[in-house]
């Protein structure tokens, strides 16, 4: 199946600096509401569109709000989906965290960060691709195929991607994910594939579903049986 990340709407928290983390009443501004109603608009003709999963906090709950009444799709609320815990860092200023030797192994190595009180950047990738992982596969219809979006947070999308593009969390940092962008990840027997990384306006690029096999014919085991090992749209790195 095709997953769409979709990161929530600009939030309070994102324009005042602060880091938000789990802290509740954190909602979308003006410009994050009007960017979960341009979400239906970028969705409009993906058809095969199945499920909309998010994370538990309030700014994601508003970001689907639009694209769950628009479509009559009830909202699978997973817990694994939810922001880094960054424990006693909650709540702080950006500007004050920065000078900290704890921000700098944030940057240069990730996978060793862990936040005060806390959760570890390494944690909270396993969680985030073994939530989507099982999500795949609850979604997937009997041609295992089909579309669905997951709602969460920017370092939970990253750490995704990462693991999608087979790349060390260390990495993560330069992967870009802005606040209502889309993130696309096809996912078949054989491995996944990245469509789109922070795709920001239009449609994202989600690849047409896989032909089903003539009368008589075997459906191919994974993508290794297609050229290129992809179908469908062409891989975007970033916006496209």
């Amino acid at each position: 199946m095709t997953v769409i990340l979709l990161r929530h709407g600009r939030s309070t928290a994102n324009t005042s600096g602060v880091l938000a983390g789990r802290s509740g009443g954190v909602d979308l501004d003006d410009t994050g509401r009007s960017q979960a109603d341009v979400v239906v608009e970028r969705l409009a003709d993906v058809a095969e569109l199945v499920g909309i999963v998010r994370s538990p906090l309030q700014r994601c709950e508003q970001t689907v709000e639009p694209l769950a009444r628009a479509r009559g799709i009830e909202p699978i609320v997973d817990e694994r989906l939810v922001e880094v815990d960054y424990g006693s860092w909650t709540g702080r200023k950006i500007t004050d965290l920065i000078g900290q030797d704890l921000w700098k192994t944030v940057q240069q190595q990730p996978s060793a960060a862990v936040f005060p009180d806390g959760e570890g950047l390494a944690d909270v990738q396993a969680r985030a691709v073994r939530a989507i992982r099982d999500l795949d596969a609850r979604l997937a219809g009997a041609d295992r195929s089909g579309v669905w979006v997951a709602c969460t947070h920017g370092d939970v999308i990253k750490a995704i991607v990462a693991d999608a593009m087979g790349v060390h969390l260390d990495s993560f940092q330069r992967i870009v994910v802005e606040p209502s962008s889309m993130s696309v990840i096809r996912y078949s027997s054989a491995r996944p594939y990245v469509h789109a990384v922070n795709s920001t306006t239009g449609r994202p690029p989600v690849p047409a579903p896989p032909p089903a096999p003539k009368e008589g014919e075997a459906a191919p085991s994974g993508d290794d049986a297609v050229i290129g090992g992809s179908t469908g749209a062409p891989a975007q790195a970033v916006r496209p």
